[in-house]
């Protein structure tokens, strides 16, 4: 059975090959950013989901730039984390931001966002991950740190979101695939978003409940400060 990581290195080199891949380049690594990025982060714009939400959770990878930019455009929030969840996250509101197109950037919303604890994050409507490839069932794959998946449980523990909050990604139709192994953690997607379509996926597996520590390693939880307060937290 073809590996994560053996998915991951097919997309990337099939990326660059085709030459569909953006800068920040070579998308090896990365989330990558594509042709069409802009285009797939309107159609998404036109959805329900998007339409109504206040609040949306997107990731600061570089395709998805394009969806920050609109939602700020139409004066939502746009909640952002901080890399590696080093800090907490970035929380944008639209409808006091100028320069959406600056600020949607990832040197805009880390300079100009406002930086919330946990505690002042409010609660979520939508959510929009990257992702290096995705199957037709909601199995995603991101570039292999687990930082989508630890964002995920973490706002499920804070019950920030449910069961219930659409998880969505953006992504480039070469970027869709057959199979893609899957874990416990592992958050599945419930629509894609490419540059032709639009695709409503019924998930193969529910979503995460929380956090599954287990499967998290040492270094992992000393260098995510939210983690190392769970934990002490939990020892009380």
């Amino acid at each position: 059975m073809i590996s994560k990581e053996e998915i991951r290195k097919k997309i990337w080199y099939l990326l660059e090959e085709k030459n569909i891949a953006l800068f920040p380049r070579p998308v090896f690594g990365r989330i990558p950013n594509f042709k069409g990025a802009d285009v797939a982060a309107k159609r998404l714009s036109m959805l329900s989901e998007f339409i109504s939400a206040e609040v949306i959770k997107v990731s600061p990878d570089s395709p998805q730039r394009w969806v920050r930019e609109i939602a700020l455009r139409q004066g939502k929030k746009v909640l952002v984390p901080t890399p590696r969840l080093r800090g907490e996250f970035y929380l944008l509101d639209g409808a006091k931001i100028l320069n959406p197109e600056i600020v949607s950037t990832i040197s805009g919303f880390t300079k100009y966002g406002k930086r919330v604890n946990f505690d002042e994050i409010p609660n979520i409507d939508l959510i929009v991950i990257g992702s290096v490839a995705v199957t037709k069932n909601g199995d995603r794959v991101g570039k292999g740190e687990g930082y989508s998946e630890l964002e995920y449980a973490i706002l499920r523990e804070l019950r920030k979101i449910d069961e219930n909050t659409p998880v969505c990604t953006t992504v480039h139709s070469l970027q869709i695939v057959d199979h893609i192994p899957s874990e416990i953690y592992d958050v599945p997607v419930d629509i894609i978003v490419t540059e032709k379509e639009v695709i409503r996926v019924m998930p193969s597996k529910p979503k995460p409940h929380g956090l599954y520590l287990e499967y998290l390693s040492r270094d992992k939880i000393e260098n995510t400060p939210y983690l190392k307060h769970y934990l002490q937290v939990r020892r009380l």
